[in-house]
């Protein structure tokens, strides 16, 4: 009787066991950065050459892979001696290192030009074996860059590994083989345009601007010509200036920052030319120029600082 208990009892496990979903195998992987190189904005993408290496236990190979985002053939070299094999580590840990060279899309947002910041990515997964069955992991420590790579115009703020599923929603018409969640791992590194590239290359310019057409309201009244000349000649060259970095720009069809810092300096420059203007029909109307100079003062001092703030908040928010 007893015997009979302990078979009942055993065969509840297995069948209990049995219906308990199977642990998908889990793959970790790390990627160190070699070259990071031609960012295209107008083409959306950028070229990449890094290791990436595969560390598992388990009978699937985790290193049959798709970069998903790759937008052009890429290489991907085994440099294990030349051998196709796996090695072995003292743990019993599977392993495998690859070099790969290869372009991947990268959506640029430009709406915070010339302060962006871009987490360019790549994207691998396994397109044999769903989230389900395998998963790919952030070894430890393993999101590296080669110390001297250095980006001429951008500022390498940090890198990293995450891992995701991706669902695509969809069978692709096959549901007999094709699943829809396939465990997604993501390499990012963080570029971001240094500080003194705006505040240099391109404000810098405008402030100039900016002084020399506010500057029109301390000249005295009388130099009507002068006066008038002086915001017209900012006006034209602050459209010159914003041609110049629009052109190195895709069509975004939107406002990028520097736009609208522009737009505010438009604004301001409109509203000395017309003070210019009513200022010299006050004077033929024999308004004591004193009291014209001393608004004229005050109001050059106001227009100075609404773009001095003007600027700070726009870069704020």
């Amino acid at each position: 009787m007893r015997a009979k208990t302990l078979l009942l009892v055993a065969g509840c496990i297995l069948c209990f066991a049995g219906r308990l979903p199977a642990q998908p195998q889990q793959v970790r992987v790390g990627v160190h950065l070699m070259n990071l190189y031609d960012l295209n904005m107008d083409e959306h993408s950028f070229y990449a050459d890094f290791y990436i290496w595969f560390k598992w236990k388990g009978d699937i190979d985790p290193t049959e892979i798709e970069f998903v985002n790759s937008i052009e053939k890429w290489s991907m070299a085994i440099t294990q001696s030349g051998d196709s094999s796996n090695m072995e580590l003292k743990d019993g840990t599977q392993y495998r290192i690859f070099r790969v060279e290869g372009r991947f899309f990268h959506s640029f947002a430009l709406s915070r030009f010339p302060l962006d910041e871009h987490a360019l990515d790549i994207q691998l997964e396994s397109p044999e074996y769903s989230a389900d069955e395998l998963v790919y992991l952030p070894d430890t420590d393993a999101a590296e860059i080669r110390h001297t790579l250095n980006l001429v115009g951008w500022n390498i703020r940090a890198c990293r590994l995450e891992s995701d599923v991706h669902d695509y929603g969809t069978d692709f018409g096959n549901p007999e083989e094709n699943a829809q969640r396939y465990s997604n791992l993501r390499y990012l590194v963080v570029l971001a345009r240094p500080v003194s590239y705006f505040l240099l290359k391109m404000l810098l310019p405008l402030l100039v601007v900016m002084l020399v057409s506010i500057g029109a309201l301390l000249l005295h009244p009388s130099y009507i010509d002068t006066r008038s000349s002086l915001p017209i000649g900012g006006l034209l060259t602050a459209v010159f200036l914003q041609q110049s970095y629009s052109n190195a720009l895709p069509d975004t069809g939107y406002m990028v920052l520097m736009d609208k810092v522009y737009l505010l300096s438009y604004i301001l420059i409109s509203l000395v030319l017309l003070q210019v203007i009513r200022s010299g029909n006050d004077a033929m109307r024999a308004r004591p120029e004193q009291q014209i100079i001393r608004f004229e003062r005050r109001l050059a001092k106001i227009f100075l600082a609404v773009f001095v703030l003007g600027v700070l908040v726009l870069c704020a928010f």
